[in-house]
């Protein structure tokens, strides 16, 4: 699925640098530069909507971790121990502003509590908190569709040949 695309310095037109193409990247490679990263933002349903939050994360092994509290609005994820977990989309990227070159990753899966305690802690312990709220636990979401792209530039044309 390529699509091509253009920036035009400054907002001005006619004006254009090389064109990107968008690559479909594969799920070791997205997951892989999902684990180069630290923030991402979390998709779930709260009050029966649709909910977004910014979130630190790990990658450990195929799973991402995230930390939650008691109060916070990611506690709602909590699932019965009867259930395989709570349907979450987890969603980081790098996108340079001006270039518009990078990556984006999606993934869909079970979120599921952390249930042991030396695990939480040690989650705890690696994932910097933005704010002074204690870590009462751990989210593992479980990929199972794991989907991404690179926007990429285009390589330069070589220049038509000069007749003389």
């Amino acid at each position: 699925m390529d699509q091509e695309a253009v920036r035009r310095p400054g907002g001005r037109f006619g004006e254009t640098t090389a064109a990107r193409h968008m690559r479909d990247l594969d799920r070791s490679e997205a997951l892989r530069l999902l684990s180069t990263v630290s923030l991402g933002r979390i998709v779930f349903t709260r009050h029966a909507l649709p909910a977004v939050r910014p979130v630190n994360h790990l990658v450990v092994g195929e799973d991402i971790v995230v930390r939650i509290h008691e109060d916070g609005a990611l506690g709602s994820l909590l699932a019965p121990c009867d259930v395989p977990g709570v349907v979450v989309a987890y969603e980081a990227d790098v996108i340079d502003p001006v270039t518009h070159l990078g990556w984006s990753v999606v993934v869909t899966g079970y979120a599921r509590v952390v249930a042991d305690t030396d695990e939480v802690d040690r989650y705890a312990y690696l994932l910097r908190p933005w704010v002074a709220h204690p870590v009462t636990s751990a989210l593992r979401i479980r990929p199972d569709l794991v989907t991404g792209f690179r926007l990429e530039a285009d390589p330069p044309r070589p220049a038509p040949a000069l007749r003389g």
